[in-house]
């Protein structure tokens, strides 16, 4: 054997076992900076949730940032459009995982593009944070790297049902669903409801995701003679079902999920919505009647985008700001499993923006489990109620 074979030899045999040691790198993260992902609908149907909610998650990670990162690194965020398209929602997935490396997902939007795109999240072994899902798959079965801060459909439509039914003694509840896994579990929730009072869902009829003509469902609903209809629908959807409603001279009362709870309903549907009824997560930031401090933020807010921030605004900022404190209180070794397990003994109390309590534990992945009603009453929201267990 030459000299340089045993020299080239030598080397790589002392090069080895010293990488074989190396520390392992956490995806997403480095000296300078942390990568968060986020799949939200800035181009399709419920586009008028996803920005706002992108808006909120950016200003609440640029002011971290601005005050010198966490730990000295730098919040990252990179968004994704899925159209409101499970489809598409993967691609992203799949793009952030791989070239993005984003250390977690924070936010998703929308029941189908989250039970589309969670699976390749959570296989390639990231965070799953906080989805525009309340489905209970993303939080059960316990998971190590899913959380969920909002209230699931199924609990929270059943308790507003319930509450609905025995205060206005409705003989025929009925309901208008979205045709896909959000609409079928709004559906378990009431028919939980209506079976714990012993009352039948009268009628119940579907419309695809994404449509804006719902006049056959609402004359199908009225034929059957409904007093009470609860609503699986977004913004849009809302407002045409309402509208539509109106227009015929039907006046029936409507309970809209959390998903129709914004400011856009009252403000697209006018009129037509005074009297909706709706499940509240939290309070409507409106500047009249505003705290000192939510009055601040609404003008940071409106400095910032020229518009006034809605409810979803607020949902996005207080997702960051989980994110923000979870990983401050992680120290500077940020690790996925660090992140997961400190988030495990967080305990997120009431804020100015009367959000409600977080709290998740090694053994419960879902920080709350409930909602109060609300009602458009002179074209504003008003809560109605406490939260509704």
């Amino acid at each position: 054997m030459n000299l340089l074979l045993k020299l080239a030899l030598a080397a790589s045999a002392s090069v080895f076992p010293v990488a074989a040691m190396a520390a392992p790198v956490t995806p997403g993260v480095t000296d300078r900076e942390i990568v968060v992902g986020t799949i939200s609908d800035l181009s399709g149907p419920i586009a008028l949730l996803g920005v706002p909610v992108r808006d909120g998650l950016l200003m609440r990670f640029d002011e971290a940032n601005a005050a010198g990162g966490v730990h000295g690194r730098k919040i990252r965020l990179v968004v994704e459009d899925s159209g409101y398209d499970p489809k598409r929602a993967v691609l992203a997935a799949r793009k952030l995982v791989q070239r993005d490396q984003a250390f977690a997902f924070i936010a998703d939007m929308g029941t189908p593009v989250v039970m589309a795109s969670m699976p390749v999240i959570v296989d390639a072994g990231r965070l799953h944070l906080f989805p525009f899902s309340p489905h209970e798959s993303t939080y059960l079965p316990l998971h190590p790297l899913k959380f969920q801060n909002f209230a699931p459909y199924q609990t929270y439509m059943e308790a507003a049902t319930r509450h609905m039914v025995q205060t206005h003694g409705y003989q025929r509840s009925c309901l208008l669903y979205q045709d896909d896994d959000y609409g079928l579990e709004v559906m378990k929730g009431v028919e939980a409801a209506l079976g714990r009072l012993g009352r039948p869902l009268v009628e119940k009829t579907s419309y695809k995701r994404g449509a804006t003509d719902l006049s056959s469902q609402v004359a199908r609903l009225r034929g059957a003679g409904c007093d009470f209809v609860v609503l699986a629908t977004v913004v849009r959807e809302t407002v045409a079902a309402m509208s539509e409603a109106r227009r015929i001279g039907w006046k029936v009362d409507m309970l809209v999920t959390a998903s129709g709870y914004s400011a856009q309903t009252h403000e697209l549907g006018g009129a037509a919505v005074e009297g909706l009824y709706g499940v509240s997560v939290l309070p409507h930031p409106y500047a009249e009647g505003a705290n000192k401090q939510l009055a601040d933020w609404i003008q940071r807010y409106r400095k910032r985008y020229g518009v006034d921030p809605n409810v979803w605004s607020v949902m996005g900022y207080t997702l960051a700001d989980m994110f923000v404190r979870t990983a401050e209180a992680v120290g500077p070794q940020l690790t996925i499993g660090g992140f997961a397990r400190t988030l495990e003994k967080f305990d997120f109390t009431r804020d100015y923006f009367g959000s409600p309590e977080y709290r998740f534990t090694p053994t419960d992945h879902l920080g709350n489990r409930y909602g109060r009603l609300a009602q458009i009453r002179n074209g504003k929201w008003e809560l109605i109620s406490d939260y509704l267990k």
